[in-house]
């Protein structure tokens, strides 16, 4: 047994039943138990694409690994469907922690967890608050209230994002009084609608062959807009976020700067960059050479962490 898909009831709201895929360590033996990481997929994304391969590749290095897909999203259950709401995806990752105290193979004093691009702010998010959480990994990470309130590069004021607050707020009025709900893309929906060369690959990734997947249609809800841009991932990082910490990015990733400051803003004094030259942001979604050099750092971490 290398896999298993799940169901469970979110501990934070019994509506809704979470949908994960566990992975399994070779040799695997349920009367033992093990130490496990949860995976979180990007903004957009689901269990099926970058956030399965890492748990998978770490399952290979004798972890019990979680992927799961956000409420409202993916094959979790829960509407609207594609809400983005922030504080429930960071609360999502504690939920899943609560089902896996509750499995018997699992060590719950040996809890990781990491995530790719928004997953990785939402896992940092959750590590300030749940201590639970024993190590933190994150790769191309994304304080995705920053990067709407900032734009992809830091370069746009926090005050010229009220624009997105308000339509947020239009927006639920829509959706109250019966309209039909309103979306915002969370990357390009088509290619030319990319800024940037970079940007163009997360189009490519989320809606061509390279890992388009039927439950990832890339889009959010445009009342979303609400929660995400005065959402801070790592808020009250400089008191609580002290669990041992490594951020994953690559050398020319635009998005670089969110790691960088999510490793200035913690309190840890266990923290580490790796930086993967010539990786951009999409590179680590995927990329043979890049993933492999991220897991080759990420699975000695953990094994010394949890």
């Amino acid at each position: 047994m290398s896999q298993q898909k799940v169901n469970f009831r979110n501990s934070n709201n019994s509506s809704i039943t979470m949908s994960a895929v566990i992975n399994f360590p070779q040799g695997f033996r349920e009367e033992q138990q093990y130490p496990v990481i949860v995976v979180s997929h990007p903004g957009g994304g689901v269990k099926e694409q970058t956030a399965g391969l890492y748990a998978q590749h770490l399952a290979e290095k004798g972890f019990v690994t979680i992927a799961y897909d956000a409420s409202y999203q993916g094959e979790s259950t829960g509407a609207p469907r594609q809400l983005e709401n922030p504080y429930i995806r960071t609360e999502d990752v504690s939920a899943v922690i609560d089902y896996l105290t509750t499995l018997p193979y699992i060590d719950a004093e040996r809890i990781g967890a990491m995530g790719i691009c928004a997953g990785a702010g939402y896992t940092a998010n959750a590590a300030i608050n749940d201590h639970r959480i024993k190590a933190v990994g994150t790769v191309s990470a994304v304080n995705i209230g920053a990067m709407f309130r900032n734009g992809w590069e830091n370069n746009v004021k926090d005050a010229d994002a009220l624009p997105y607050l308000i339509a947020g707020a239009s927006a639920r009025t829509n959706d109250a009084g019966g309209a039909a709900i309103a979306t915002i893309p969370l990357a390009p929906l088509k290619k030319e609608d990319a800024p940037n060369a970079e940007l163009a690959e997360a189009w490519e990734y989320y809606h061509t062959d390279r890992c388009q997947y039927p439950t990832a249609p890339g889009f959010a809800t445009a009342r979303s807009l609400s929660q995400l841009i005065s959402y801070d991932a790592y808020n009250k990082a400089e008191a609580f976020l002290v669990q041992p910490l490594l951020a994953v990015a690559g050398s020319n990733a635009g998005s670089k700067w969110m790691s960088d400051d999510l490793i200035n803003r913690a309190a840890s004094k266990d923290k580490q960059m790796h930086i993967v030259a010539g990786a951009n942001h999409m590179s680590l979604y995927d990329g043979p050479q890049y993933v492999a050099e991220a897991v080759a750092v990420l699975a000695p971490f953990f094994q010394k962490n949890i």
